[in-house]
C-alpha cells in the first residue's frame, strides 16, 4: 500500500492533518525561538526554564528544527502532513520514555526535567492523533477512502449495489439504501 494514493487531495480530513501539523509545529518553534532569544548554552543542564519547561541550546535547535519540519508538512498536506504528525508523535513519546531514565545523569544533555517529560507525552500523543485521524480506527465507515483502500472487493461492491436499484419480492424497483441492503415495500 502506497500512502500518497490512499486520500483524495481535496478530502475533508486534509484540513485534520494540515491544522494539526501547523499549531503543533509552532508551539514547538514560539518554544525553540523563546530558547534562543534567553541566550542559552547548548549543552547547559543548569535547570534554565522556558515557558514552565527546563531547556538548553540544544533543545531549542531540536524543538525549531522538529516545528519547521512540521510546518513543512502542513503546508505540503494531506498524506504527507498524516504521515510526518505520525512519525514525529511516536518520536516524542519515545523521547519522553528515554528522558525519564536520563533525569539526573550526564546523558541528560537536552536538560529534560519531569515537565519535559510530560510535555514529550502529552505532545507526542496529541501530534500522533492528529496523524492518525480517520486513518487508524476499528470502525471506519465504508465511506471512508482509507476503509476503501484496505478492502476494494467490499468497496466494489457496496458501490455497484448503490448504482443499481433494487428488486424487492413484489418484482418492482426500489432504490437501494446506502450498504446496499433491500427494505420491504410497506
Amino acid at each position: 500500500m502506497r500512502l500518497r494514493d490512499e486520500l483524495p487531495v481535496d478530502h475533508p480530513l486534509n484540513r485534520v492533518y494540515r491544522y494539526g501539523a501547523a499549531l503543533c509545529g509552532l508551539l514547538l518553534l514560539v518554544f525553540g525561538c523563546l530558547g534562543f532569544a534567553d541566550s542559552l548554552s547548548a549543552f547547559d543542564t543548569d535547570g534554565r526554564e522556558i515557558a514552565g519547561l527546563s531547556t538548553n541550546g540544544l533543545l531549542s535547535s531540536v524543538s525549531v528544527a522538529v516545528g519547521l519540519l512540521l510546518i513543512v508538512a502542513a503546508v505540503i498536506g494531506g498524506n504527507v502532513a498524516s504521515t510526518v504528525n505520525i512519525a514525529v508523535g511516536v518520536l516524542f513519546v519515545l523521547s519522553g520514555f528515554v528522558h525519564l531514565f536520563l533525569i539526573g545523569r550526564r546523558g541528560n544533555v537536552l536538560d529534560f526535567a519531569l515537565s519535559n517529560v510530560f510535555f514529550s507525552f502529552l505532545m507526542g500523543l496529541l501530534i500522533m492523533t492528529f496523524g492518525m485521524y480517520g486513518r487508524v480506527s476499528g470502525g471506519l465507515p465504508h465511506d471512508n477512502p482509507y476503509w476503501q483502500r484496505r478492502h476494494p472487493e467490499q468497496a466494489g461492491r457496496d458501490a455497484s449495489a448503490q448504482a443499481r436499484p433494487a428488486i424487492t419480492t413484489a418484482g418492482s424497483a426500489v432504490a437501494a439504501p446506502a450498504g446496499g441492503a433491500v427494505l420491504p415495500k410497506a
